[in-house]
């Protein structure tokens, strides 16, 4: 509860101050950039120790003890935020992806990961 109350705060702090000189402002339905596939980044970075079905069974994933992402347990008790942390700074044998990927494509990761949810 703690992080929704800080989020929204973050959000209505960051909407009251003006847009920078120069900047442009969205029009209805347009967005910044392209848009994240979330599909094709996890088979480019994740898929090799995840599996594509997110369970984990790939060599690569026995090798490094990958976390079988389609398990309700863990799916249930890991925040977004926890599933943000470990993809962004690494965790164990997982490498860090911070520097490699965006903020949004994280984001994007996130949600993905949660759709292996059995």
């Amino acid at each position: 509860m703690k992080h929704v109350f800080f989020i929204l705060l973050l959000v209505m702090v960051a909407a009251s101050y003006p847009a920078p000189l120069g900047a442009t402002s969205l029009t209805a339905g347009t967005l910044p950039g392209p848009a994240v596939n979330a599909e094709q980044l996890y088979a480019k970075q994740c898929a090799s120790c995840h599996g594509k079905d997110g369970r984990a069974k790939t060599i690569k994933g026995k090798l490094k003890h990958a976390r079988n992402l389609t398990d309700a347990e863990w799916q249930g008790k890991v925040s977004d935020e926890r599933i943000f942390n470990s993809i962004n700074n690494g965790k164990e044998k997982m490498p860090a992806f911070g520097k490699k990927l965006s903020q949004e494509q994280i984001e994007a990761l996130v949600t993905y990961v949660r759709a292996f949810k059995k």
